[in-house]
């Protein structure tokens, strides 16, 4: 048996991010790790720059994301002021640095970023060992009173309703999941529901009787902060009947 903190979350507006590449900012529609142990360190009060505490966060828990509701995709048009010329060996330490005081140097390009509407999701978090980093409790404590403001992926999406985290006790994670629906379920979930099924993102490995419906491999596991590397991590996609 395994203990699970089950966090809801309901959006307006979120993005989970994705490969970024040049002015294209795209957006999963779902949760990724990242995301989800970045609201947690905020709730915490782990700064940024506090790399080794991020990095123990990060791999004391492993995570499943519940999608309920994927929402409705959004794109959104940007415009950035850049450069006209840069050797592409310049490190800058602030943007400000980077674009300079001479105006006349710059251009302005139109970025994309993509964002989900109107989403819902769970996402349940247990420990990798008996002593986590955290307890549970204190986890979703700190959720209701964050020391930092929680925001979903970018600072424009709040969320959207109350983090009233639970913990409860399962033999697998498909279990958990059937607990935590009947459990979380706000009044606004019935126009939100999408068909008969729930599909769930687990990080660990299945049970005996779980059936997986797909392995995925999905690069948002943290290595370093400092120099925005993650690595490789497996999710394994379980389709339930709700």
């Amino acid at each position: 048996m395994s203990n699970f903190l089950v966090i809801p979350l309901y959006t307006g507006l979120a993005a989970w991010g994705d490969i970024a590449v040049g002015e294209v900012r795209p957006s999963y529609d779902r949760p990724s790790k990242s995301a989800i142990m970045g609201l947690v360190a905020a709730a915490l009060g782990i700064r940024r720059d506090e790399e080794e505490r991020l990095l123990e966060l990060a791999k004391g828990y492993d995570i499943a994301v519940v999608v309920e509701s994927a929402g409705e995709p959004l794109r959104d048009f940007h415009t950035v002021q850049v450069p006209k010329t840069t050797s592409g060996r310049e490190r800058f330490l602030t943007r400000r640095e980077e674009l300079g005081d001479d105006l006349s140097s710059l251009n302005t390009i139109v970025t994309t970023r993509d964002y989900r509407c109107d989403a819902y999701y769970f996402v349940l978090l247990s420990p990798r060992s008996p002593t986590p980093p955290y307890p549970l409790t204190e986890i979703a404590e700190r959720l209701r009173q964050p020391t930092f403001v929680l925001y979903l992926g970018r600072k424009s999406c709040p969320i959207c309703h109350p983090l009233g985290s639970i913990i409860i006790t399962a033999d697998s994670v498909s279990s958990a999941v059937r607990q935590a629906l009947t459990a979380l379920r706000p009044p606004f979930f019935p126009p939100l529901k999408k068909g008969s099924r729930v599909r769930v993102y687990s990080e660990r490995a299945p049970s005996p009787g779980e059936r997986v419906d797909q392995r995925i491999s999905r690069r948002d596991d943290l290595s370093s902060r400092k120099r925005w590397q993650y690595s490789v991590r497996p999710e394994y996609l379980m389709n339930l009947e709700v």
